[in-house]
């Protein structure tokens, strides 16, 4: 069985390592089935850009803090904790001033600190904690939504090579 073909009759459940908003889960099962990688991909790519503020959320509970090992041996937290690798190697100060920027994030705006931490050094994730810490709500939320996407988007590419 071909990796569309794979994708195609995949348990919910699995989808929802890939982003756990139940809207996109439920869009991405309606679509189905997927004619090619490219069109799940942009049915993907789409679905995410409408979710909704409660979806956001929902998935943003799925991530593990930024600089945290991701626990579990689930897909979710193996791709985590790849994705926060560079993240993984910093000085002590560094790690301590990016847990002090998360708690202030998540006292600011109720949510985990999300970032695309793929190729980001710890310093760099910091820098941009920092920098959005500045935002208010309102410019903060599209900035998010974004984040997600891609992150949910890297882990649908790994998802479809994973199945062939």
């Amino acid at each position: 069985m071909g990796g569309v073909e794979a994708f195609n009759s995949l348990p919910a459940g699995e989808l929802s390592a890939v982003c756990a908003a139940p809207g996109w889960v439920a869009a991405m099962i309606a679509g189905r089935p997927y004619p090619s990688r490219q069109a799940i991909v942009a049915a993907a790519d789409a679905a995410l850009r409408d979710l909704g503020r409660p979806d956001v959320l929902a998935a943003l509970s799925a991530h593990p803090r930024i600089g945290e090992r991701a626990a579990g041996d689930s897909k979710e937290a193996a791709w985590s904790r790849r994705e926060q690798s560079a993240a993984a190697d910093a000085d002590e100060a560094t790690a301590e001033a990016l847990i002090a920027a998360n708690r202030a994030y998540e006292e600011k705006f109720g949510h985990v600190f999300l970032i695309f931490a793929s190729g980001r050094s710890r310093a760099e994730i910091l820098a941009a904690a920092r920098e959005r810490l500045g935002n208010d709500e309102a410019a903060e939320r599209p900035i998010v939504a974004d984040q997600l996407r891609r992150i949910a988007l890297l882990r649908l590419e790994r998802l479809l090579d994973e199945l062939g």
